[in-house]
């Protein structure tokens, strides 16, 4: 089994940063691909940014793109999430996720393991 959390999160001003990191233990991390997703209240999980297992390939939403960066460091089983010029409809959960394999990362049912999750806040 791959343990996952998260870290990172905590209460910014709209238009500043944050970076979230998720620690990974367990089985091999660089076995599986990884994923952020978020989810506000009253919403369903949300997909944010996708990576292959290792780190060649990323994948958005568009609302993300230009402002969120995802990377990883297998040397050292950690995922990163960089956010930038961040708005208040960035407000949520923000879970990592890691999957052995899949067609499409947005879909939340190919991933096979979730840390437990970090707030982030965003002042309007």
């Amino acid at each position: 089994q791959v343990q996952l959390v998260e870290s990172g999160g905590g209460l910014v001003q709209a238009g500043g940063s944050l970076r979230l990191s998720c620690a990974a233990s367990g089985r091999t991390f660089s076995w599986y691909d990884m994923g952020w997703f978020r989810q506000a209240p009253g919403k369903e999980r949300e997909f944010v940014a996708g990576i292959n297992w290792s780190g060649a390939s990323t994948y958005y939403t568009d609302s993300m793109k230009g402002r969120f960066t995802i990377s990883r460091d297998n040397a050292k089983n950690t995922l990163y999430l960089q956010m930038n010029s961040l708005k208040s409809d960035d407000t949520a959960v923000y879970y990592c996720a890691a999957r052995m394999g899949g067609n499409i990362y947005s879909r939340t049912t190919e991933y096979d393991y979730w840390g437990q999750g970090t707030q982030v806040t965003v002042s309007s």
